[in-house]
């Protein structure tokens, strides 16, 4: 999918709509797993690996997961993460909403 570089768009700071200018925000890397996010534990619950009463995790997050509970692969393709920068004041802000493309080029 192609963008143009620039875009009138409405600025929240100038309350008017100005010339800004569009750039995409560099994707994390894969491999920043956050263990104590809800949807780590929501999956270790599903998987019966939720630390029960008492500290510790008693040895159960080394284990591989149960095939019962296999999780499907990644989406085919990404959500695009816009970041609109204003013209007239410099104030940055992003999309509200992100759309999957495979690929974004911004023109």
């Amino acid at each position: 999918m192609k963008l143009p570089k620039t875009k009138k768009r409405y600025c929240p700071k100038c309350k008017k709509h100005t010339e800004h200018t569009v750039a995409q925000a560099k994707k994390k890397t894969p491999g920043s797993v956050h263990t104590l996010s809800h949807g780590s534990k929501r999956r270790q619950k599903l998987r019966h690996r939720g630390v029960g009463i008492g500290t510790g995790n008693k040895g159960r997050y080394s284990r591989k997961a149960i095939s019962k509970f296999k999780m499907t692969g990644a989406k085919p393709t990404k959500k695009s993460d816009l970041r609109y920068k204003c013209k007239e004041c410099g104030k940055m802000h992003m999309q509200k909403k992100g759309f999957r493309s495979k690929k974004l080029e911004i023109k």
